[in-house]
């Protein structure tokens, strides 16, 4: 297990420059299988996530080379293989190859798909639209059997409008006949990255990025280029750390229109920052002010950036209340910051109470999930004395040299196995 120390209090100055996001990139790599031959994927994050991913497609005999931040993945010996638990369980993401697999072959077997523990996370939706589409799906034990003698076309209604549904219903589509119309589609940035990915291969996508998406399958698709769009939760997350700890700190990479929810909030709570193109500076904000947020899928506040902001709001003055629509159990991470000084109260299942501003002190924490992780990684940069945190592999899943961007503009902070 990896551990993370930090020194806290030094200030954070320089430039960090936002790499690829990983929503994206998870779903981007499964699609790449979609392709005639070779495609190429740009600006891939350097993250735990996307190595699990690579060792799937190598099972399944891709030969994926890297190119600076470049992955090309060649297809020409693709197999359908089954995907064993070993390789599922690393990340809820691997549930995307069954979408792309399904499309290519008209069957998939793997087991469940894993990923953090932030409650309960169902693939309902993802199962309901390979069955509508005409596949039969068998769950035996731990694993999934999706087969399809044909996939047709046909207009699906999401209940609740899931990005993996989405994405995965969106791939699985590409090898149906006729056109494919999701309803109540999710709206992420993410969904249109993989459209944009697929229209790339000859494949007819329309309406990413509204309610309404429409798929044409075809199996004649060509070779595929796309890059990945900056990671707006690595943005919001880099940020937050300037508004506590920063002076004229640099974020490159900012794209406003996909954190438009977070920088309202920062508005209200009293951060100042300038955004020039897409290079924000931010230093360190004081007279905080407290605030109620409620997550919502996009364009809504992202839920995976409620435990960031919850350190941010330990440090304004008044009360907060956090309510957390999307997961179930995503407050794990106020035991630790509550042990470093801050005080928060679970009020229910879903809604959290933060009162400050509170002075924090380093400690010894644990990481239970990649965001939950980012929070206390914050409290650590702000905090008084030292902050070790286990787990914190849990951490290296979403953020791209993170350790290196941080030491580059001022922190001190390492990492050890």
């Amino acid at each position: 297990m990896a551990k993370l120390t930090i020194e806290g209090g030094h200030q954070l100055s320089g430039e960090i420059k936002i790499s690829g996001a990983k929503n994206s990139a998870v779903a981007l790599l499964p699609a790449a299988i979609l392709a005639k031959e070779k495609s190429t994927i740009f600006n891939v994050p350097e993250i735990r996530d996307i190595e699990y991913l690579i060792d799937i497609m190598n099972l399944l005999d891709c030969k994926v080379t890297h190119k600076n931040d470049a992955l090309i993945i060649d297809n020409t010996n693709l197999q359908n293989k089954p995907i064993p638990e070993e390789l599922s369980v690393q990340m809820r993401a691997s549930y995307y190859f069954m979408g792309a697999l399904l499309a290519k072959f008209g069957r998939v077997e793997m087991s469940f798909p894993g990923g953090c523990n932030i409650g309960a996370r169902p693939i309902d939706i993802h199962i309901k639209g390979f069955e509508e589409l005409g596949a039969h799906v068998e769950i035996i034990k731990n694993r999934y059997i999706i087969t399809a003698n044909k996939l047709v076309g046909k207009r699906i209604y999401f209940d609740f409008p899931s990005v993996g549904a989405t994405i995965n219903i969106m791939l699985a589509a590409t090898g149906a006949y006729g056109t494919t119309i999701i309803e109540n589609a999710a709206t992420e940035p993410e969904i249109v990255n993989v459209a944009s990915f697929l229209i790339n291969m000859g494949i007819e996508v329309r309406g990413a990025g509204t309610k309404k998406i429409e798929i044409v399958g075809t199996k004649e698709t060509k070779n595929g280029i796309v890059e990945v769009f900056p990671d707006r939760i690595e943005t919001g997350t880099f940020v937050i750390m300037g508004a506590l700890i920063g002076k004229d700190l640099r974020i490159k990479g900012i794209i406003k229109e996909h954190n438009e929810a977070l920088f309202m909030k920062l508005d209200e709570i009293g951060v100042k920052y300038q955004i020039d193109e897409d290079v924000m500076t931010i230093s360190k904000c004081e007279n905080l002010k407290a605030t109620n947020i409620k997550t919502l899928v996009f364009p809504g506040f992202p839920t995976d950036l409620q435990q960031p902001i919850t350190t941010l709001l330990t440090q304004a003055d008044g009360k907060s209340i956090i309510e957390e629509t999307i997961y179930e159990n995503r407050f794990k991470n106020t035991y630790d910051l509550n042990r470093m000084g801050a005080q928060t109260n679970i009020l229910t299942l879903n809604k959290l109470e933060i009162k400050g501003p509170r002075k924090l002190v380093g400690a010894k924490v644990i990481a239970t999930d990649l965001r939950g992780g980012a929070s206390l990684l914050i409290a650590g940069l702000i905090a008084e004395g030292t902050t070790e945190i286990e787990n914190s592999e849990y951490i290296q899943r979403g953020y791209s040299n993170l350790v290196t961007k941080l030491t580059n503009v001022g922190a001190k902070i390492e990492i050890t196995e």
